[in-house]
């Protein structure tokens, strides 16, 4: 039986003479095991206080593990949802909360399509910039061509956390790949910018406002002493990463497709040489019959 539960167990006593003041004392003095709600705090993956004269690993009562800082560890839901109420998140253009409980995934938070988009030119001849989007309007991207994608919402990763990044799964099964960086650092507030291939065999087609994006958090061992500055993020997708794949980008498809110009190229170039042929021959016979009709009349005149 416990011994708290027994009024005659051996310090039983002791425990019911200790007063709030006694058991306050108790725990910032680390003397016994750390609060419920600092534990709770800690496994959630928040920051909590050192526990003065913390309690040493082989002094911590049988089956305690005591609290000495921020647990490291992906969040849940339920910690994205809470650091949001108070940190903030995600924001809009307005730098309003741009939090949506619908986008709230089991360990993450899905991102939508944005406000511009950049896709490489299939041809030598073709020119790309990168195109503003309207509300729910449509793209697309061909086979074998890269583009950059802009979220909609402006991210803020706090400087005691870690962001993944990435496309979400049904995403990727259009054929897309993620080709930029996985992550955010401490301290990122600014829209993300993905550099993504097609390397599906058909054009992507893709729409603003699609939940195309998932990001995901993770509590460091502590605070950042150089967290990122406002200076290091995007609003918009920046020239100079365009500036690279501005040329023709080579692809199967685009290799096919020029193989299919040649090849027509040639089939008309054939026909045109049948026809001139054709007309030569003919000419060539009526110049020959011509000819003979003359040498005949000469022969016969004679």
């Amino acid at each position: 039986m416990n011994q708290a539960s027994n009024p005659t167990a051996p310090g039983a006593a002791d425990a019911k003479a200790e007063g709030p003041d006694e058991m306050a004392m108790s725990a910032s003095t680390g003397d016994g095991p750390p609060p419920a709600a600092e534990i709770e705090a800690g496994v959630s993956g928040e920051h909590v206080e050192l526990l003065p004269g913390g309690t040493p690993d082989s002094q911590a009562p049988s089956g305690v593990v005591p609290v000495v800082g921020p647990v490291p560890g992906i969040w849940s839901r339920q910690t994205i949802r809470r650091r949001e109420r108070k940190d903030g998140l995600f924001f809009d253009e307005a730098d309003k909360s741009a939090f949506m409980e619908e986008r709230l995934d089991p360990a993450g938070y899905r991102l939508a399509m944005g406000a511009e988009v950049y896709i490489s030119p299939a041809k030598a001849k073709e020119k790309a910039s990168v195109k503003p989007l309207e509300r729910r309007e449509a793209f697309y991207i061909p086979p074998g061509q890269f583009a950059f994608l802009l979220t909609e919402e402006l991210v803020k990763v706090p400087a005691d956390a870690f962001a993944f990044i990435a496309l979400r799964t049904r995403t990727k099964f259009k054929g897309l790949v993620n080709v930029s960086g996985f992550h955010a650092d401490p301290g990122y507030h600014g829209r993300l910018v993905f550099a993504v291939f097609n390397a599906g065999p058909g054009d992507v087609y893709l729409r603003r406002g699609d939940d195309l994006f998932t990001i995901s958090f993770a509590t460091l061992d502590e605070t950042t002493e150089k967290p990122r500055s406002d200076d290091e993020r995007f609003l918009h997708i920046p020239s100079d990463i365009i500036t690279p794949i501005a040329g023709e980008v080579q692809s199967l498809a685009g290799l096919k497709e020029g193989i299919d110009e040649v090849r027509e190229d040639l089939d008309e170039r054939l026909h045109a040489m049948e026809r001139d042929v054709a007309i030569l021959r003919w000419a060539v016979a009526l110049v020959l019959s011509a000819f003979v009709a003359l040498l005949v009349r000469f022969l016969t005149a004679r």
